[in-house]
């Protein structure tokens, strides 16, 4: 090994460790490369920061030992006899290979008493238990690789005096020596085992030095007690379907407008969830999320529990927001919890005209917490003059933005371009408030996707008038996707036994069916009505004249009418098969009360005569006088 000459320095080796200023963690991005000679040149008691290096290596250059002597392991390749080793060169690979292994085994050696060293120091000396202070310094690797490297270097240079034998932290032994200079530079640190925490709860060493001074304040254990807490607010519950992920993704998406720096640096911490395995859909993992939380937000550690975050929470649940869910706000919108609870009550003031009752702020918040940033707030106001502009009723456009309150993150010339779109079909003014408190996702559709919507409607032969009617009577078809929604539909009824010809008609009568959930609604409606005895042929021509079928409820609707009808008026099931819209009339109101009427006078007739009529034809035709009189219930004895 190259000797150091010490006699060329231009500083005396005089100066000890004891004159190091305490503030050495404190350290800034990695510094240029400096060399050994001029790093020795400066005086370590006024070096400037950035010849300070991120390993904690106390202001001297990382030392070649180690490294400089250890010949390189190359590959066993031979590529002819002459490069088969002589026994001489096996023998001198095999000490090569044995003082590899001894190096290993005193690297496991050094950062096992490293590790001892910082646990005990956590322990004894910052506040920690015994069990949590273990816990750290395992979990903590380049932070005791750089205490072992910066000990190293310091015994290269000769550069340590016997004040670090005061701190009596372990107990006498070949590795007391070593085990003390860990603890001694760690103390030398300033930091008080901050940064050894940080760094064991997924913090980089870099950025576990970064926050660690936003908490300088506080102790150990008492930071300690704060990552456990916002954790338990946090992660306490799951999200197995990834709904938050699929949330921001969705809050992301419908964002149309300059945004101010709060929801810049949310959208800076998603981009970082984004960029791991799994993406977003893991945001609401405390594994993959916490540590970028406190890395975006190094604030965060700084706030006090009991009279910031607990308040806050509390004032949440005052909202209306259950426990289990604040959390859903803060990791969609984690500058909020900076905010205070009275900073947060005069912002929802701003809301106060188109809420209906207490708990919608509440709602609104935990769909879209972005709600509460200034340049939402001031695109919500200009939101509201364009609809009045446009003369949509006030109750409609404040029934969308509490319905959907991603709308205040969409621009005013988006939002014109989709109600233009919408006039081309004479939907105006009443009409498009009625469209848009009904469907206001439609709002944030592109022109382009709603008018695909239209063209396939008009493939299935409808005429824009007819395509105008649908729109009102159920928007939500042209908000949904024709791949992953509208088609399968389409699919569903062709497979039922609806031809071409006849789709129109059955979309008609129930435009609703395109947007209904096959597997949970249409499906178990049909299997139970082949349950009950009739074949697929059958409940094919039931929808075809009477569609709206397929939109009623097996436990309110089927069961009771079918059972009033075998049972109690014993007619057969080809009566529903001939007149399917049985099914759309009341049972108490209607149905009942008739055929009591038609029994007391001993009548028999069609379900469609019993039904079809109004009551005048009904009472002209079967009881002779001009307005129906009801016979009094049967007494059940």
């Amino acid at each position: 090994m190259q000797e150091r000459s010490v006699s060329n320095m231009s500083i005396s080796m005089s100066l000890k460790l004891s004159s190091f200023p305490p503030p050495l963690w404190r350290l800034q991005p990695p510094p240029p490369p400096v060399s050994a000679a001029a790093a020795a040149a400066i005086p370590l008691s006024s070096a400037p920061a950035h010849l300070s290096t991120r390993s904690f290596h106390c202001l001297l250059p990382r030392s070649p030992l180690g490294t400089q002597n250890r010949r390189p392991k190359l590959p066993p390749l031979l590529s002819s006899p002459a490069d088969v080793p002589s026994p001489e060169d096996e023998d001198e690979e095999d000490e090569d290979e044995g003082d590899e292994e001894d190096e290993e085994e005193d690297e496991d050696d050094s950062a096992s008493s490293a590790r001892d060293a910082v646990s005990r120091l956590l322990h004894l000396e910052f506040g920690l238990s015994s069990d949590d202070a273990s816990r750290v310094a395992s979990n903590a690797p380049d932070y005791i690789r750089s205490l072992i490297d910066g000990v190293r270097e310091l015994d290269e240079l000769s550069l340590w005096d016997s004040s670090w034998k005061s701190a009596p932290l372990v107990s006498a032994s070949t590795a007391a020596g070593f085990r003390e200079k860990v603890a001694f530079l760690a103390k030398q640190r300033g930091d008080r085992g901050k940064v050894a925490f940080l760094e064991s709860i997924g913090l980089p060493l870099s950025s576990a030095l970064f926050v660690a001074r936003s908490v300088s304040s506080d102790s150990l254990p008492t930071l300690l007690r704060k990552v456990k807490v916002l954790k338990e607010i946090l992660f306490s519950s799951s999200d197995v379907e990834g709904l938050l992920g699929k949330n921001a993704r969705r809050m992301m998406m419908h964002l149309s407008i300059p945004v101010d720096e709060d929801v810049q640096l949310t959208l800076s911490f998603f981009e970082k969830i984004e960029a791991r395995r799994g993406g977003l859909d893991m945001l609401g993992y405390k594994d993959a999320s916490f540590v970028h939380l406190v890395e975006s937000f190094p604030r965060l550690l700084s706030l006090p529990i009991e009279s910031h975050v607990k308040p806050l929470v509390q004032f949440f649940e005052s909202l209306g927001i259950p426990h289990r869910r604040v959390r859903n706000i803060i990791l969609l919108f984690p500058p909020i919890i900076f905010y205070k609870a009275n900073d947060i009550s005069k912002k929802v003031l701003v809301f106060q005209k188109i809420l209906a009752d207490s708990h919608d702020i509440g709602r609104m918040l935990l769909k879209y917490p972005w709600m509460l940033s200034t340049s939402i707030q001031v695109n919500y106001e200009e939101i509201l003059s364009f609809f009045q502009m446009e003369k949509v009723p006030e109750p409609s456009s404040h029934r969308a933005i509490r319905c959907l309150p991603h709308i205040m993150g969409c621009s005013t010339s988006k939002i014109k371009l989709m109600m233009e779109s919408l006039g081309e079909l004479s939907v105006r003014n009443k009409k498009m408030g009625k469209v848009i408190a009904k469907s206001p996702q439609l709002l944030l559709r592109k022109p382009e996707e709603f008018f695909q919507v239209v063209s396939l409607l008009e493939n299935l032969g409808f005429d824009r008038e007819t395509v105008g009617k649908i729109v009102l009577r159920c928007p939500e078809i042209f908000a949904a996707s024709i791949e992953k929604n509208l088609n399968k539909k389409l699919e569903f009824l062709k497979n039922m036994g609806i031809s071409n010809h006849h789709l129109p008609r059955v979309i008609k009568k129930y435009p609703e069916v395109l947007v209904s959930n096959v597997n949970s609604a249409l499906i178990p409606r049909i299997n139970y009505l082949m349950e009950i005895g009739l074949t697929k042929r059958e409940i094919a021509f039931m929808v075809r004249r009477f569609s709206p079928l397929l939109g009623y409820s097996i436990e309110e609707v089927f069961i009771p009418k079918l059972e009033f009808l075998v049972k109690t008026m014993e007619k057969p099931l080809k009566e529903i098969v001939d007149y399917p819209r049985y099914f759309s009339y009341s049972l108490e109101k209607k149905i009942k009360p008739r055929y009591w009427v038609l029994k007391g006078r001993k009548v028999e007739c069609s379900l469609k005569d019993m039904l079809s009529k109004n009551d005048d034809e009904f009472a002209a035709e079967f009881i002779y006088v001009d307005r129906m009189l009801l016979p009094p219930a049967p007494s059940h004895h």
